[in-house]
Formats: C-alpha cells, sequence, structure tokens
C-alpha cells in the first residue's frame, strides 16, 4: 500500500486557484457542433426524479417556458437502461420509463395540450432515444 503524502501549502495554493478559473477544462455541453442552437432552447435533465416527480417538474418547466417565451425544450430522460422496473411485478417494463411516460403525461393534460405542439425523440446529437425534443406554441 503507498503510503499518502502531504500536498504542500504552494500545490494547495496553485490548486485552489485553478479551481476559480477552470478555463482549460473542455464544457461538452457548451460544444457547439457544425450547429447553433437557438437561444429559444431550454434544457433540462430529468435523471434521477421518480415518474411523479419528473410528471409534475415537466409540467412546471413547460409553463415556464411558455411564460419566458421559449420555443423548443429538450427534456433528457434516459433510456431507462438504470430503470429497476424489471424487478417490480407491478410495474410497466416501459411505462415506467420516463421516456414513455412523459409524452403520455403532457398528452393527457388539458392545460398542457394548449401549450405543447409537438413532442418527438431528439435528434442523435441531442441525446437520441434518451431525450425529447417539446415544441411548443406561440402564445
Amino acid at each position: 500500500m503507498k503510503k499518502k503524502t502531504l500536498i504542500s501549502k504552494k500545490d494547495k495554493k496553485i490548486w485552489e486557484d485553478y479551481l476559480k478559473n477552470p478555463n482549460d477544462i473542455f464544457d461538452k455541453e457548451n460544444k457547439i457542433k457544425n450547429k447553433t442552437y437557438s437561444r429559444s432552447r431550454y434544457r433540462f435533465d430529468l435523471h434521477g426524479l421518480s415518474l411523479d416527480a419528473a410528471n409534475k417538474k415537466v409540467e412546471e418547466i413547460i409553463m415556464f417556458c411558455s411564460k419566458n417565451n421559449y420555443s423548443e425544450l429538450l427534456l433528457i430522460t434516459g433510456k431507462g437502461l438504470h430503470s429497476n422496473s424489471e424487478q417490480d411485478v407491478f410495474s410497466s417494463r416501459d411505462f415506467s420509463k420516463l421516456r414513455y411516460s412523459v409524452p403520455d403525461y403532457i398528452k393527457s393534460s388539458t392545460n398542457l395540450n394548449k401549450i405543447v405542439k409537438s413532442i418527438v425523440p431528439a435528434a442523435k446529437e441531442d441525446g437520441g432515444e434518451g431525450a425529447l425534443l417539446i415544441n411548443l406554441k406561440n402564445l
């Protein structure tokens, strides 16, 4: 086993200064691949939320986007590969996953139907099967 070495005050200071401005770290969220994203797109990641919490959050986000004149909403749902729905005999194998339940929730809500124009799977570079692109009506 390797003995743990103590960090010098000089090294600690250098590290703390770097953390204040890490300008050489690649940020994939800011990378634009041959495509310019419109400022009218809002993005939200639903990973870690339960079905109920995700549906409530989706409604809140759609209302926010409509109020703030966004025309698109990119929802990252994930593919459901790590879902534990396989172990629950009372749970649907597919419909307990966010990528299926979120569109159904939106379609079943009269309030959201007034705002949402369409729900389509995201393009591959935006998340593909693990994301939904929701187009909003101009109100």
